[in-house]
C-alpha cells in the first residue's frame, strides 16, 4: 500500500505523489518499487491533486483509492487504504510517497518478514524504525482504530513487538518535506 496523499505544504502546496526524480514522478516510481518487491496488487490512496496524479501517473494495475479527509493526516489515509484491502490479504506492506530512498529492496526485505496475519515488522536504518512497515491483517482492525493525524500507526506500534529488518545498506529514510530535500537528492 503505497500512501501518496500529502499535499506538500512546506513545499509551496505541490502534492508530493507529482513530485519528480530523474524524469519520474515519485507516485510512479514508488508504486513500481512495491510491485517489484511482490506486492500485488498494489493499492495507491491519493488525496491532494488526486485528478491530476490519476491524469499524469502510470498506476495500470493499481487499485487507487481517494481519501477525502487528506488533510487530517497520514491517519486518515492509512484508514482509507486498509478499508479497502480484500478479506483474503494477510498483511499489507505500508511504503509512503515522500521516501524516494526506499526502494525495491528494502521493501522486499520487509516484506520477506512475513510469517502470518499476527505479524508486525518495519525497515529499520541504523536500528532506527522507519517505512515501510508490514502489517499484518490481525492488526488491521485496531490500525484502523488508532490511526489518527500525521502519526499513522506510531500510536498502534508503541509497546507491541516489532521485527526490525535493517535496510540501511540498501535504502534511506530520508524524507522528502522541503524545498531543499529536493537538492539533497541524487540525480
Amino acid at each position: 500500500m503505497l500512501l501518496a496523499a500529502g499535499g506538500g505544504r512546506r513545499l509551496g502546496g505541490r502534492p508530493k505523489a507529482l513530485l519528480t526524480l530523474r524524469g519520474r514522478l515519485f507516485v510512479d516510481a514508488a508504486a513500481e518499487a512495491l510491485r517489484a518487491a511482490g506486492c500485488a496488487p498494489v493499492h495507491v490512496v491519493l488525496g491532494a491533486g488526486a485528478a491530476e496524479v490519476r491524469a499524469r501517473a502510470r498506476l495500470t494495475g493499481c487499485e487507487v483509492v481517494e481519501n477525502a479527509d487528506w488533510e487530517t493526516g497520514m491517519g486518515s489515509s492509512l484508514r482509507a487504504g486498509l478499508a479497502t484491502l480484500p478479506g483474503t490479504a494477510g498483511a499489507a506492506l505500508v511504503a509512503l510517497v515522500d521516501q524516494p530512498r526506499v526502494g525495491a529492496a528494502a521493501m522486499r526485505r520487509v516484506a520477506a518478514a512475513f510469517t502470518g496475519p499476527h505479524v508486525l515488522a518495519a525497515a529499520a536504518y541504523g536500528g532506527e524504525r522507519g517505512h515501510p512497515v508490514l502489517i499484518g491483517s490481525a492488526h488491521f482492525g485496531g490500525v484502523r482504530a488508532a490511526a489518527r493525524g500525521d502519526a499513522g500507526a506510531r500510536g498502534y506500534l508503541r509497546g507491541r513487538e516489532v521485527t526490525l529488518v535493517e535496510c540501511g545498506d540498501v535504502g534511506a529514510p530520508d524524507d522528502v518535506d522541503e524545498p531543499g530535500d529536493l537538492i539533497d537528492l541524487p540525480s
